[in-house]
């Protein structure tokens, strides 16, 4: 695994992810504070809301922590399976497909039960559309680019 395309990969589809966040909350006029407290509490519980702007800093490293372990694991799966690689925005856009069926319909009714009574078709094709085109594809591409340029002849001179 190349350490750095995943440490890149993390930075870069982390911070669209987290920016999208904060603009859609923001423009539900929520606090975006409010929102990176609650993605702290999935891993350390409620309490984490009573931290203030601690307990913010603690949502974005969260946030951070899972986006590094979704980059490993399509990392780790390049390296077995070559060939997704070679075709980062098909396989990526497929990633983030997967990566959203599991936060979304496992991991978060998992953690907070009834999160989907109240789920708008709006809403499903926003989270959609973020996973698919700002985390999946863009950790498929960065971490993919060292496979594909192997595959790539090399001119002659």
């Amino acid at each position: 695994m190349n350490v750095k395309s995943i440490a890149i990969a993390t930075l870069v589809a982390g911070t669209l992810d987290i920016a999208s966040a904060i603009a859609l909350t923001a423009a539900h006029g929520k606090s975006v504070a409010a929102m990176l407290r609650n993605v702290a509490s999935g891993p350390f519980g409620d309490g984490v809301a009573q931290l203030g702007a601690a307990g913010a800093i603690a949502g974005l490293a969260v946030h951070f922590g899972i986006m590094a372990a979704m980059v490993t694991i399509f990392a780790a799966a390049v390296d077995r399976l070559p060939a997704l690689g070679r075709r980062p925005v098909g396989f990526g856009a497929a990633y983030g497909l997967l990566l959203y069926l599991v936060m979304y319909w496992i991991v978060i009714p998992l953690r907070w039960p009834g999160a989907l009574n109240h789920i708008r078709l709006g809403a499903i094709a926003n989270a959609l559309a973020i996973h698919v085109l700002l985390v999946g594809i863009p950790i498929a591409w960065i971490v993919a680019r060292p496979v594909r340029s192997l595959a790539r002849p090399v001119p002659e001179t």
